[in-house]
């Protein structure tokens, strides 16, 4: 009898995709297997949901709707809902749609194999929602979606009430991991082959606030750049109110973390901010941008805005686009604001009509376009160590180029080199043109460093059935299209 197969569909933001690799883990622990690149359905399709945009739910159950008839026809077949729509949804899930199997939430994905073995026993949907963490999803059993790039969630939750965001209602408080188990991660990690870790968090930098240690995610960074074998160290997302002088140190001081801040600003205007509950005015944004850009003058900088938030007037408008303009910000991920049920500015005076939220997203865009151009014509000419990626060049195939991520997260497409590279190596180019979103380097590589991490992909690859996988790297932070509205930490892109 050959072992069942599994899918699992991801949406919304990092944690997501993080959560998504202990899920895969978890049910390759119980026996299933990937179900093949390509292949017409899996034994067991799992929906990791997002809840953080208006119409989620619509497109939840449109997803699921489709599944209908292949589950007819398919003796046996599973469907199991998890994640931020479930833990709001609950009940409702199996009432609108009573073919799924299993609703789990964002607290108890380690129940995920439990849940779906009862499922099948019983015949009828289990549904178990918990209201508090029950294990730190990063102790679970995990299958990497990357040979060379890892995530590494040092905390869950936020402990913030910022109007326009569920996740805390989701996600819970905020809840920190030991710093010897982030660093026994992070060295595991190395071992297999791994030279880039990505530090996640809702509220990274807030680490530390469980002890009541406001220097904690500055010692972290420290300690984790002493691990040795690791290359690149990164985080996501921090908030501006918990971003203090030692962190910033902690960044210009250890050599492996990397000169690239994901600093959400959401508006520029103080009045706005307060709305918001943002706990920052536009001069205390400011200042961290001046004391990051002071410490590391080569910092790529990368934000969050939202586009007309209830009661955003002009002038308020005019405020974030005065922001865009002094922060010269590498890329922003723009959001046109929508209501989030449950969330207080869904239920504020002044939501802004549709015409005038896309006529100033499109002012927005624009600035930022013509910016982000040209922070990367600054770039020509320079020398960069490129980590070799897979996946993320997506007309490589076309313009037969590879691409991979400069030290400060830019997206570089290069020329092959004469000699074999593989992802997780690192080649060292030239910068001979500027685009908006991405680098290009057209002359023959400098150089190629074969590394551990692309021996282990080279293994990974090698290993029957190689699966289709989920970028890692952070690849949403380097080059989105000027209208993609991407998800970042969070999982509401809003940290």
């Amino acid at each position: 009898m050959s072992a069942r197969t599994y899918e699992v569909r991801t949406y919304g933001c990092q944690m997501n995709v993080h959560d998504s690799e202990r899920l895969s883990g978890l049910l390759e622990d119980a026996g299933y297997v990937r179900a093949p690149e390509g292949a017409d359905g899996a034994d067991v399709v799992v929906f990791n949901t997002c809840a953080v945009r208006e119409n989620a739910d619509n497109r939840l159950y449109g997803n699921l709707g489709q599944l209908v008839p292949k589950k007819a026809a398919r003796p046996g077949m599973q469907i199991a809902v998890g994640g931020c729509l479930a833990q709001k949804d609950r009940d409702t899930i199996v009432k609108r749609a009573p073919w799924v199997d299993v609703v789990f939430g964002t607290h108890n994905i380690g129940r995920l194999p439990v849940l779906l073995e009862r499922s099948r026993i019983a015949q009828e949907a289990q549904v178990e929602i918990a209201e508090s963490l029950e294990t730190f999803p990063s102790t679970l059993p995990s299958r990497r979606e990357s040979a060379y790039a890892a995530w590494v969630a040092i905390s869950v939750g936020c402990n913030n009430t910022c109007t326009f965001c569920i996740v805390p209602a989701l996600r819970g408080k905020e809840k920190d991991r030991r710093p010897g188990d982030v660093l026994a991660e992070v060295e595991a990690l190395v071992a297999e082959g791994v030279i880039e870790v990505t530090l996640l968090g809702q509220n990274v930098n807030a680490y530390g606030s469980d002890i009541g240690d406001r220097e904690a995610f500055g010692k972290l960074l420290r300690a984790t750049g002493g691990v040795e074998g690791l290359e690149r160290i990164r985080f996501t997302s921090p908030h501006p109110r918990d971003f203090t002088d030692d962190v910033i140190a902690a960044m210009a001081e250890t050599p492996t973390v990397m000169h690239q801040l994901h600093m959400p600003l959401q508006s520029g205007s103080d009045r706005v901010l307060k709305a918001m509950r943002r706990s920052y005015r536009q001069d205390r944004y400011l200042g961290i941008i001046e004391k990051v850009r002071a410490a590391m003058p080569d910092a790529a900088i990368t934000t969050d805005i939202i586009v007309g938030f209830p009661g955003e007037t002009e002038e308020d408008f005019e405020q974030t686009l005065h922001v865009v303009r002094e922060a010269r910000f590498a890329q922003a991920f723009t959001f046109q604001y929508s209501k989030r049920p449950g969330t207080p500015a869904a239920e504020m005076d002044g939501q802004i009509p549709k015409a005038v939220v896309q006529e100033r997203y499109e002012r927005l865009v624009a600035l930022q376009e013509e910016i982000s151009w040209a922070e990367n014509k600054k770039q020509v000419g320079r020398t960069l160590e490129v980590l070799v990626a897979e996946g993320e060049g997506r007309k490589d195939d076309a313009t037969r180029r590879m691409s991979g991520r400069a030290p400060d997260n830019r997206l570089v497409h290069f020329e092959p080199p004469a000699e074999p590279v593989r992802p997780g190596d690192m080649v060292t180019v030239e910068v001979t043109y500027a685009a908006p979103h991405h680098l290009l380097a057209e002359k023959p590589a400098l150089g190629v460093r074969r590394t551990r991490a692309g021996d282990a992909w080279e293994r990974r690859s090698a290993a029957p059935a190689k699966p289709a996988g989920v970028m890692l790297g952070l690849p949403t932070i380097g080059a989105p299209a000027p209208s993609a509205q991407p998800v970042t930490a969070g999982g509401c892109a809003v940290d």
